[in-house]
């Protein structure tokens, strides 16, 4: 069935640090162990073995280095040898270089023939095994990467789609939506419903996904002098959608920069999949919700609705979302918090006075305003809907 998915059922949560917390537990326990087996030897042991990998990760920084100083220097890195030495170095590898270094300094070199045979084959199998890629980060290690340095496609996306847009249209939004009804009609939301459906697939119209979604007419628009673009238009449109002969009115459009994941789905050079492309989706969808819910400017001016690609073929599943949604909305109770009027004092009401301390408070207080600060919404109980759960690796 096509609908609205739960968050909590298909979006990926940020990945929690469980693997280092077990990788530490296990390896301790191990060093225990050994210990507890073969405490004469296990210094001597331990330092050998942690020099050899040590050895083996400042052999492979160092051809790193040589890579990017011979080849890529002046390109990548505008000659300044301390920013390649920074990107090809760890940290830790240099402070347990020196660590070792003072260690053997201090008390001699004192391996036999044997031990220094052992740790040259030791650096060896590393060397080895790390050009194999055997010992390089797992797929789900790179997702985890790129998702903590910002580094994916959907954070591009989402970060392009606020800045340059949901920035300037949100915050005039329901100054549009004034002037919509001032002419008498009325809308059933005030806020911009935003689609996103998870296989990316955005049409041109929603009329080709529902025919029960129809265009009425466009709110006014707004011009800003943009990159060199002198009155560049911004537009939001009206549209009426209908279910057993009820009418709903609402400004939805869909998330355009999906249009750029799907099609760079379908490019071979972009090396976007399927499998990428919906992960992709989801991560726009997190991160777009968190860009607006930490912009006191936009937040309680939009609806993202993210729509499963999964249905049975009804031709107005979109309608009825939609209409869930907007009904949705119609049972959230707002508590804005109440201000003080500034530098204005108003006297306790006597006996006699309610009105006329009614009409001060009715001045001071109008109804209808908007306020970009942080409000409470409470919901009424809503019937609870399965989504389907993630299947993803990443």
């Amino acid at each position: 069935m096509f609908g609205v998915i739960g968050e909590d059922g298909l979006v990926p949560r940020a990945r929690s640090r469980l693997p280092v917390v077990c990788d530490a537990g296990l390896g301790l326990l191990t060093l225990v162990f050994v210990w507890l087996l073969d405490a004469d030897r296990f210094m001597e042991r331990a330092e050998m073995i942690a020099f050899s990998l040590t050895l083996a990760a400042f052999i492979h920084s160092m051809f790193l280095f040589a890579e990017e100083w011979f080849f890529h220097s002046r390109q990548r890195y505008h000659g300044r040898i301390t920013e390649i030495f920074q990107a090809c170095f760890k940290g830790h590898v240099i402070l347990e270089m020196c660590a070792i270094f003072l260690r053997l300094t201090l008390r001699g070199v004192s391996f036999s023939h044997e031990q220094w045979s052992t740790m040259a084959i030791m650096c060896a199998v590393y060397l080895l095994l790390n050009s194999l890629g055997m010992l390089g980060p797992a797929p789900v290690e790179i997702s985890e990467i790129c998702e903590v340095k910002k580094m994916n496609v959907a954070h591009g996306l989402a970060w392009s789609f606020y800045i340059g847009y949901l920035k300037w249209v949100l915050p005039v939004l329901q100054n549009k939506i004034s002037q919509y009804s001032s002419t008498g009609a009325r809308l059933s939301s005030s806020r911009l419903l935003i689609l996103l459906p998870l296989n990316a697939v955005v049409p041109s119209k929603p009329e080709e996904e529902d025919t029960n979604v129809v265009f009425h007419e466009n709110l006014p628009e707004l011009e800003l002098d943009v990159a060199g673009v002198r009155q560049r238009s911004y537009k939001n449109s009206i549209y009426k959608i209908t279910q057993d002969n009820k009418t709903f009115s609402c400004v939805l459009e869909y998330a355009t920069p999906l249009r750029t994941l799907y099609q760079m789905s379908q490019e071979r050079s972009a090396g976007f999949g399927e499998r990428e492309r919906k992960q992709q989706v989801l991560l726009f969808y997190r991160t777009l919700s968190q860009i607006l819910e930490d912009s006191l400017e936009c937040r309680n001016r939009y609806r993202l609705l993210l729509l499963n690609d999964e249905h049975t073929g009804d031709p107005h599943h979109l309608s009825r979302e939609i209409i869930q949604n907007l009904k949705q909305q119609d049972g959230e109770i707002h508590m804005d918090p109440i201000r003080e009027p500034p530098n204005e004092v108003y006297p306790v009401p006597e006996e006699g006075q309610i009105g006329s301390f009614k009409g001060a408070l009715s001045a001071a207080f109008p109804e209808g305003q908007t306020s970009s600060e942080p409000s409470l919404m409470f919901s009424l109980p809503q019937p609870l809907r399965s989504g389907p759960l993630e299947a993803t690796d990443f």
